[in-house]
C-alpha cells in the first residue's frame, strides 16, 4: 500500500523511511479518521508522504523553526490536514504550529471598502483573492514566528478570521480572540489556496477584471520569501473546487455555524474558477528536495499526475 502511493517516491528520496515510525503513525491516522472514506488511500498515500516531506524539512535544516507552505485548492481538505499533521509531529520529537492565510484577511470593513473603490469587480467584491488580505500583517507574523528560533520573543500573537461573521461574509475577530504561539517550535505550517501564486502577463487573463488581483499577487512575496519548503495539493481538474466548497460550506452549517445559502457559495466559488484556471500549479521554485506536488482526484485521493507532467 505505501509504496504504491504516487507520492512515495518523492517521500523516499528524502531518505531512509523509518518503517516502524511509518506504521505507528499510520495507525494512529487510522484511528482519528475513521470512517472517512478511501481511508488507506486518505492515510498512506496522502497524509503519510505529507507528514514525512514536513519532518524530513525539519530534521534537513539547521535552523528553528522551519516554515512550510502548503498551497490546496479551497475544499481539498487542507485544514484537516494541517491539523493531523500537527498532532503526529510530537511521534517524532517535533512541535508544530499552523497558519492559514484566512488569518491575515482584511477587516469587513477595509474589505467593504476595497469592493467600494472597485465597482463591479466580483474578484474583489468578498474575501479570497489577492488584494483581500493585509500583506504587511502577514509578513510581520511570519517575521515573528521564525524569530521564535532566534531568541526573538517568547511568543507571537496570531489573527484569528471569524468566517462565520456578518452572515459568512466573515470579520477579523478582537484582538482578545487572537491565538499565542509560544516557542520552542520545530515547524510552522502556512496554508492557503492560493498560497504560492506568482502573476502573470496580463495578455494570459482570461477577464481584465483579473487587473488587480494579479497585480496584487507581487507584493505576496513577503510571504514566500520566509519559507522554506513547499507543498502543493493540487486538483487533477479545478472544477472540483467547486463540488468540494460547497460541501464545506454545508458541513460548517450542520455544526451549527453561520454560512452562506448554496446559492451564495456557488456564487462565490465559481469567481475563482478563473485563478485556478490561471495559476493552478504555480508554486514557488524550491532547493532540490524542499518541494512536493500531490494530485488529488475528484474524490480528494492522491493521484498520479496528468499525462506529460513529471511526478514530484
Amino acid at each position: 500500500m505505501a509504496t504504491s502511493g504516487p507520492a512515495f517516491g518523492a517521500v523516499e528520496a528524502l531518505g531512509p523511511v523509518d518503517w516502524d515510525r511509518w506504521a505507528a503513525s499510520g495507525a494512529a491516522l487510522e484511528a482519528a479518521l475513521a470512517g472517512a472514506a478511501d481511508l488507506d488511500r486518505r492515510v498512506y498515500h496522502l497524509y503519510l508522504p505529507a507528514l514525512f516531506f514536513c519532518v524530513a524539512q525539519a530534521r534537513r535544516s539547521g535552523r528553528r523553526p522551519v516554515l512550510i507552505g502548503i498551497q490546496a485548492p479551497q475544499g481539498a481538505g487542507k485544514t484537516t490536514l494541517v491539523t493531523h499533521l500537527l498532532e503526529r509531529f510530537a511521534d517524532f520529537g517535533l512541535r508544530g504550529a499552523g497558519v492559514s492565510i484566512d488569518d491575515f484577511y482584511l477587516t469587513r470593513a477595509e474589505q467593504v471598502a476595497l469592493a467600494g473603490a472597485h465597482p463591479g469587480n466580483p474578484y474583489l467584491e468578498h474575501r479570497g483573492y489577492p488584494g483581500t488580505h493585509d500583506v504587511a500583517l502577514g509578513a510581520s507574523v511570519l517575521g515573528a514566528l521564525r524569530g521564535l528560533g532566534d531568541g526573538g520573543g517568547p511568543e507571537v500573537e496570531v489573527p484569528v478570521y471569524d468566517k462565520s461573521a456578518h452572515g459568512g461574509r466573515g470579520d477579523r475577530a478582537a484582538r482578545d480572540r487572537w491565538r499565542r504561539v509560544t516557542a520552542p517550535l520545530d515547524i510552522v505550517i502556512v496554508e492557503g489556496w492560493m498560497l504560492g501564486f506568482t502573476p502573470v502577463p496580463d495578455a494570459a487573463l482570461p477577464d481584465a477584471r483579473l487587473r488587480e488581483p494579479n497585480a496584487a499577487l507581487a507584493a505576496y512575496h513577503r510571504w514566500i520569501d520566509q519559507l522554506d519548503a513547499f507543498l502543493v495539493l493540487r486538483a487533477l481538474d479545478p472544477r472540483y473546487v467547486l463540488e468540494w466548497r460547497v460541501e464545506a460550506e454545508e458541513a460548517m452549517k450542520a455544526r451549527g455555524l453561520p454560512g452562506l445559502s448554496r446559492e451564495a457559495i456557488e456564487d462565490y466559488v465559481r469567481r475563482f474558477l478563473p485563478a485556478y484556471e490561471v495559476y493552478a500549479g504555480r508554486s514557488p521554485a524550491m532547493p532540490p528536495g524542499r518541494g512536493l506536488t500531490i494530485h488529488l482526484d475528484r474524490a480528494r485521493r492522491a493521484a498520479p499526475p496528468p499525462a506529460g507532467e513529471p511526478r514530484s
